[in-house]
């Protein structure tokens, strides 16, 4: 497991009968197995109910990673190490500075990006040649190592499409 888990960073979930859970548990080597398990036969489950039973176990692991990404954001605002203003995340995103982006669930935010000049231009509406600037930002920070959280509106930590956290 190791071998197919070394640059993963995702939490694992062990289902299998209840004894032999502790004896991997010893063994294991990889950093983000969690505490819970699935115990019973896994053989006997679905993959539909194998998947809902440990996304009961991993939500709230993901929940608290995205509320401690909003938290570090707001701790971060106004010393230059994170930004609510696309104009600056975007080229920001490319560059690879962007460590922790936290995007808007349902909205669209439509334009440019000039790579040359690292320029962007928003339109209030979808222009020839325009990209949804937020799902650019999240590919970005995605191909440049850093982390997206999606969130509902109203639980963006401003008013605002978007917000990140800069490495540097």
């Amino acid at each position: 497991m190791q071998e197919l888990l070394k640059a993963e960073h995702a939490p694992l979930v062990l289902a299998g009968v209840e004894y032999l859970l502790p004896i991997y548990r010893e063994a294991n080597t990889y950093s983000y197995l969690v505490d819970a398990g699935i115990t019973g036969n896994p053989e006997l489950l679905s993959p539909e109910e194998l998947h809902t039973q440990a996304w009961e176990i991993v939500e709230p692991l993901f929940l608290q990673a995205q509320q401690d990404a909003i938290n570090h954001y707001r701790e971060l605002l106004g010393t230059g190490k994170a930004s609510s203003q696309i104009t600056e995340t975007i080229p920001a995103a490319c560059q690879g500075r962007v460590d922790k982006l936290i995007v808007a669930l349902g909205q669209q935010q439509w334009g440019t990006f000039d790579s040359d000049t690292q320029t962007v231009q928003v339109h209030s509406n979808a222009e020839p040649n325009d990209e949804e600037l937020l799902d650019f930002a999240a590919t970005q920070t995605i191909l440049n190592g850093g982390i997206v959280y999606a969130v509902e509106s109203a639980k963006m930590p401003d008013e605002t499409p978007l917000a990140a956290v800069f490495r540097y």
